[in-house]
């Protein structure tokens, strides 16, 4: 109202000035006379250490720990894949293997995101017998789309046999549910499941290696403080820790630090992946559908597209989301409401219309590719699923080879636990033989194939660019000729 009532002057800006004063004075004195009644920002332990805390004095700060042969972080697919197959191992050949996993979800599935299309390759190699076993794979793909989205129309693509998104012999899974029947499979084969605790901390033995996880402390207040019903978290000691965290986990990171595991790889880059789940109307339900698109309402500069799929679950269910690499440029570019504006072309709105959406989230994803792998192993433990990023980025899936990774990853270890010269060894133990048999793996041939893919939507013609060299080179070449990598005659290694 000021400036819109008289012209400044230098009147005017003094004034203002002394306001300014007046108020930074008062504010002050304020801060300086009820201290105690403004809160910090954070009391987290990690910003003001307990020990220094007044707050903290007296409490027991004891854990209670457990010995197990392997730990699991997540129970993913990737970690129960895994846990299954040691139990299965452990069976077969009339061994002890104790197996503990934890997870942070209240149970067993509650935080996988609903709608995927999985590729049944893992889950044949580790249940031969899924279907008698009662394996939420309800909806068989019987129809595959792939188009490019202008604002107004949709133009439509030939999925050619080869190509990263052909579905022939996949299947739409709920995928919470179908973690929720692995993480059933695994405590029948006498896994010990934790759910609703979140592993907090990496323990390491004297010589460095990973001795453990330790679980998150519960009964605290909200500024920091520890309730009457405070509780120390539970330490899990083991020879070997499995961390399937998934994309982007906490506790890789500080791993990734600790070991140096990214000294011989490339930057990861990642996605969001936005994801709802509607009930539609029948008329327009087409189980068994798949619908993957590009285009609109991005440009062709940013890497993403949608997804909408059709299960067949006991009523009219359609899963839809919307991927974009996080690596866009457009700094006003918002994800959320680029997924919006999707759902409103005219290809998709008819679908949803007259719909209600009953459940929606988000997930972080990994997109580095082949490149972008870490060290997988180190002492006393090793890395599986998306939490290294062993994600098929073209196909949009990444389920089948963290399963894989998983029972690779076991079968390792259980060679080393089983091994005479290893049993009394006390320390974590160093299982570089998981990372040699996933570099043998179909796996690694997998993702080996598509390296390119991801880096050939730089050029110039940007997605629509990557979209050419898929055709081209993985096509018709196979993924031969890797031109983001030098060529190893052209390296010399120090």
């Amino acid at each position: 109202m000021l400036w819109s009532r008289c012209p400044p002057s230098r009147q005017c800006f003094h004034a203002l000035k002394l306001i300014k004063r007046d108020c930074l004075l008062s504010l002050h004195a304020a801060r300086c006379t009820s201290t105690a009644a403004v809160p910090r920002i954070t009391t987290h332990y990690t910003i003001h250490p307990r020990d220094k805390d007044k707050r903290w004095e007296g409490v027991n700060m004891e854990r209670f720990a457990e010995e197990a042969d392997v730990v699991i972080v997540g129970a993913g697919p990737a970690g129960l894949s895994a846990a299954i197959r040691l139990k299965q191992l452990a069976a077969e050949h009339g061994k002890e293997v104790r197996v503990c996993l934890v997870e942070k979800a209240s149970q067993i599935g509650a935080h996988t995101l609903s709608g995927a299309c999985l590729e049944p390759r893992s889950l044949q190699e580790l249940f031969p017998d899924w279907k008698e076993r009662g394996a939420p794979l309800h909806t068989p793909v019987t129809e595959d789309k792939f188009g490019i989205l202008t604002k107004k129309s949709r133009i439509p693509v030939p999925i050619l046999p080869g190509l990263p998104m052909v579905n022939h012999g996949n299947y739409i899974v709920r995928l919470g549910h179908f973690v929720s029947w692995l993480g059933e499979q695994a405590e029948a084969l006498g896994v010990e499941l934790y759910p609703g605790y979140a592993a907090a901390e990496v323990l390491f033995h004297e010589d460095g290696s990973v001795k453990g996880i330790a679980t998150n402390d519960v009964g605290i207040q909200k500024d920091g403080a520890p309730k009457p019903t405070f509780e120390r978290g539970l330490e899990l000691h083991a020879k070997v820790t499995i961390f399937a965290e998934g994309c982007h986990g906490h506790l890789a990171k500080q791993l990734y630090k600790k070991y140096n595991l990214r000294e011989k790889c490339q930057a990861q880059s990642y996605g969001i992946g936005l994801k709802e789940l509607w009930i539609i109307d029948e008329k327009k339900w087409k189980p068994g559908r798949v619908e993957h698109t590009v285009g609109w309402p991005l440009d062709r500069h940013t890497y993403g597209g949608s997804f909408l799929y059709h299960l067949n679950e006991g009523e009219p269910l359609v899963a839809l989301g919307f991927v974009v690499g996080l690596d866009y440029q457009n700094p006003y570019l918002n994800p959320f409401r680029e997924f919006q504006r999707w759902k409103h072309h005219p290809s998709v709105e008819p679908t949803l219309e007259g719909g209600k959406r009953i459940a929606y989230g988000a997930r972080a994803l990994n997109e580095g590719g082949l490149q972008s792998i870490p060290k997988l192993t180190f002492p006393g433990g090793l890395l599986i699923g998306c939490s290294p990023g062993l994600m098929n980025v073209p196909k949009i899936k990444g389920t089948h080879t963290a399963m894989k990774s998983g029972m690779l990853a076991s079968e390792a270890i259980f060679s080393q636990l089983t091994n005479e010269n290893l049993q009394s060894k006390t320390i974590g133990l160093d299982v570089q033989e998981y990372e040699e048999n996933l570099k043998k793996s179909w796996v690694w041939k997998e993702l080996y194939a598509v390296r390119n893919i991801r880096p050939s939507c730089h050029s110039i013609l940007g997605v629509y660019g990557g979209m050419i060299y898929t055709g081209i080179f993985y096509w018709l070449l196979r993924g031969k000729e890797p031109w983001t990598l030098k060529h190893p005659g052209n390296c010399i290694i120090s």
